[in-house]
């Protein structure tokens, strides 16, 4: 599959686009139109660095507002285009973007858009350049892609066809089914984008809120599916509007923007041999016998659970006294690295104090149990995921280490029947102590997200883990709105929560310079919470303070036995309850920028006591700025 870009999905200058696109691997770009009026390149310096860079000028775009007019304005309209046409022959480039009218457009009437288009066509001809005609989703009379391509039948000229783009057609809820029907070669251009399902105008969906494939909620694998059979084999196009993506750094957005081609194809490819096999045919036959071809990826299961999680420090003092009071037992140094091992049943923490000089205590790194960890490593580079490399030595378990968008370091690690690590033995001389027979496991984790790599975080997730994204959610916080978007395996094994924090209260975190100074933490599930929280309280643990509004609210919500409430609130427990269970959880203070939760899963309960959110952050914040 053939891939591009549109240079609006990019910040930057003209000039910094094309390179970041060239560095991201894409075949082409597109160019809209205000990037090269604002540049100070002509169009033939764009020529030869599009050449020396190995792109493709596959469209300039937009020309809008031409159909459905008065006469006049048609000759005006007319001469504009044939000053663009000549402008793309100085570019080198052969096709140009015409929407449908959605200002200008006075007369609903199809054989006078027809004829009007077939004139535009003709013109084209004869500087060699074909017109690719789109449906905007918000168009004055044309707003559905089939009424386009009716248009483009009517035209009927070699230099006419249509170009068919996601978003005007998933928004508006349209059929993709027919997209088969229509002659590929009328396909003269595919544009991409996903978006989150959200009730809005339209325009301002498109223009503020799309985001790349795999980041949104629209079945672009679906959509693509039919593009395939409908035997297109032209470029797959990004063409997505997002404030977010046009002021970050242009270089991670363009990697970003081809890990979500990459994932996408895999995905199309997917759903190609899905519906041939339940139609009775052979997956492997369904793409060959299709123009485009479409690359998949090494094939990974999603991860067993976790192995680990890190957490880096100057200072350990505050860490190690507060895994103690847990429950966790320290298990040793490692034998050449200045790292600690703690655990508690199969939950393994790592207290990492190497190159952490005046850092405040925050997580690091993850490790994930994966089938096999070489093969999801080789997947997750193919993802454009950077490596993290680690030093061993002989005898030394040999992590695989990849760079999450937030500069989380994931290890795939292998994972093991009965849950228990290898690479433990490379630990020793611990404390003496009594073995605590208590089931523990890491819960979930969760993890605060720049806001300019929140949508990246979950495309990574889900590609390069094989995470599913579950419904977003809203909690507020005394310093806002913090968006919450879980992330997980379909048994739940693996939860991994990605917090978008408020912009004031997450400035400066999660770049690969600039250390975390949103909170964050980590859960540990047990069998017994109020037994585990007993014990904690009498090692000393500083609990979270819940206010007695609380409980009151709890009881007035829950009706809950007196006794049972009584012991929530002597051991500041919170407390949830659905159709399906109960949760139980209560909260350590915080130590840099991570604490620890403690829960119990009751029942089928699969949440995260999302009511009790709001209490907790406000209670942080409190005691955030009490000191």
């Amino acid at each position: 599959m053939r891939t591009g870009i549109a240079t609006v999905c990019l910040s930057g200058t003209l000039k910094e686009k094309m390179q970041a696109c060239a560095i991201a691997g894409f075949d082409g770009i597109e160019i809209f139109e205000q990037d090269l009026v604002t540049s100070p390149l002509s169009p033939e310096d764009v020529r030869k660095m599009a050449a020396d860079l190995g792109l493709g000028l596959d469209l300039y775009q937009p020309f809008r507002d031409f159909d459905g007019v008065t006469p006049d304005l048609l000759k005006a309209n007319l001469r504009r285009a044939e000053a663009k046409f000549k402008l793309m022959s100085r570019l080198g480039m052969d096709t140009i973007l015409v929407c449908s009218n959605v200002a200008t457009a006075t007369i609903d009437d199809d054989d006078l858009r027809a004829s009007q288009l077939s004139e535009l066509a003709e013109l084209a001809g004869e500087h060699g350049i074909r017109v690719a005609y789109e449906a905007l989703a918000w168009g004055k009379y044309v707003n559905d892609y089939e009424h386009a391509y009716r248009l483009v039948e009517m035209v009927d000229h070699p230099n006419f066809g249509t170009c068919l783009d996601s978003f005007h057609i998933l928004s508006r809820d349209w059929d993709t089914a027919p997209i088969e029907k229509i002659n590929a070669e009328k396909i003269f251009f595919v544009q991409l984008a996903d978006a989150p399902k959200l009730s809005m105008d339209v325009l301002s969906w498109s223009r503020h809120y799309r985001v790349f494939p795999g980041e949104g909620q629209f079945e672009l694998a679906k959509f693509m599916g039919h593009v395939v059979r409908a035997g297109y084999a032209g470029l797959v196009s990004l063409e997505v509007f997002n404030d977010v993506f046009r002021q970050s750094d242009v270089d991670r957005t363009a990697v970003d923007a081809m890990r979500s081609l990459i994932w996408l194809e895999e995905q199309s490819a997917k759903w190609l041999s899905g519906t041939a096999e339940a139609a009775g045919g052979s997956s492997a036959a369904s793409r060959r016998r299709y123009p485009m071809e479409l690359a998949t990826l090494p094939k990974v299961n999603e991860p067993a659970g976790f192995n680990f999680a890190e957490v880096k420090a100057d200072d350990t003092v505050q860490l190690e006294k507060l895994l103690g009071q847990l429950g966790f037992e320290f298990e040793g140094r490692h034998r050449t690295k200045d790292v600690q091992l703690w655990t508690m049943g199969q939950a393994r923490v790592i207290i990492n104090e190497q190159a952490a000089s005046h850092a405040e205590p925050s997580i690091a790194a993850l490790g994930f149990d994966v089938d096999s960890p070489v093969i999801a490593s080789a997947r997750a580079q193919q993802l454009k995921a950077p490596v993290v490399a680690r030093k061993v030595q002989a005898d030394e378990e040999v992590f695989q280490g990849i760079s999450a968008p937030d500069s989380t370091e994931i290890f795939l690690c292998q994972g093991s029947p009965d849950g228990t690590a290898a690479w433990t033995h490379e630990f020793g001389e611990g404390l003496e102590h009594p073995r605590v027979a208590r089931n523990a496991v890491i819960d979930h984790v969760n993890l605060a997200q720049p806001w300019q790599h929140f949508d990246e975080a979950v495309l990574f997730y889900t590609s390069a883990l094989a995470l599913e994204p579950q419904p977003f959610a809203e909690v507020p916080s005394p310093s806002g709105l913090v968006r919450s978007q879980v992330m997980q395996t379909s048994d739940g094994a693996v939860r991994l929560v990605l917090n978008l924090a408020p912009v004031q209260q997450a400035a400066g975190q999660g770049t690969q310079s600039v250390p975390k100074t949103y909170q964050e933490h980590i859960a540990f599930a047990v069998d017994d919470l109020v037994a585990a929280a007993r014990a904690a309280r009498d090692r000393g643990l500083e609990f979270l303070q819940i206010p007695a509004n609380y409980y009151e609210d709890l009881d007035a919500r829950f009706d809950l036995e007196p006794g049972f409430l009584a012991t929530l609130k002597d051991l500041n427990l919170l407390y949830d309850h659905d159709a399906d269970g109960e949760f139980l959880h209560f909260y350590t203070a915080t130590v840099g920028s991570v604490f620890f939760e403690m829960v119990e899963r009751r029942g089928n309960y699969d949440g995260y006591g999302a009511p009790n959110a709001p209490v907790r952050h406000a209670v942080q914040y409190d005691s955030l700025h009490r000191t």
